[in-house]
């Protein structure tokens, strides 16, 4: 740990390990080979998998409450606008009340996190990825193809694998520890 870590640290209740960084630079270490831990102090990428399942999660997450809002709107145009609010607010709520995770991110022990230090992003940076996520989606056909294209960017993209939501609210996603 740091020498700035405060007496009666529990790692716990530091979720964002603010303390158990090493420095706003080395906060994020290499990917270790399977079956081997990160040095101590850093944190390592989610690989594209775990983000990939813990996306489906959230899905089974949300079908119920799209569902009802498709049997609810009178029109295409209007379920479109209601399916955005529904996801842009539920990634939204759920990263600022939840410690930077959905409840796929739990299930998949992912977090979401600052890219410049590895801590907690703002508010206003998880509500950005949030609408950069789901705001598309206010468009048929096209909205989808940005999402899906938007969610393999992190695929091709180097070093930090950021999809475009990741980009626009500067953030990261890592594996806990």
């Amino acid at each position: 740990m740091s020498s700035n870590t405060p007496p009666g640290y529990e790692p716990s209740k530091d979720p964002y390990g603010q303390y158990a960084q090493g420095g706003q630079s080395d906060w994020l270490g290499p990917t270790p080979p399977p079956g081997a831990q990160a040095a101590p102090g850093t944190r390592v990428l989610a690989a594209p998998v775990d983000r990939f399942l813990a996306r489906l999660v959230d899905v089974a997450v949300l079908i119920v409450p799209l569902i009802i809002v498709n049997l609810i709107s009178p029109g295409v145009l209007l379920y479109y606008v209601l399916a955005a609010v529904v996801v842009v607010g539920y990634e939204g709520a759920m990263l600022t009340t939840q410690h930077g995770q959905t409840v796929g991110k739990k299930v998949l022990r992912l977090r979401v996190v600052d890219a410049a230090g590895g801590g907690r992003p703002a508010d206003g940076q998880f509500w950005t990825r949030a609408a950069i996520y789901g705001g598309p989606n206010l468009v048929p056909v096209v909205g989808g193809l940005f999402s899906l294209v938007n969610c393999l960017s992190l695929l091709w993209d180097k070093p930090l694998q950021q999809c475009f939501h990741d980009k626009g609210a500067r953030t990261v996603v890592v594996k806990e520890h």
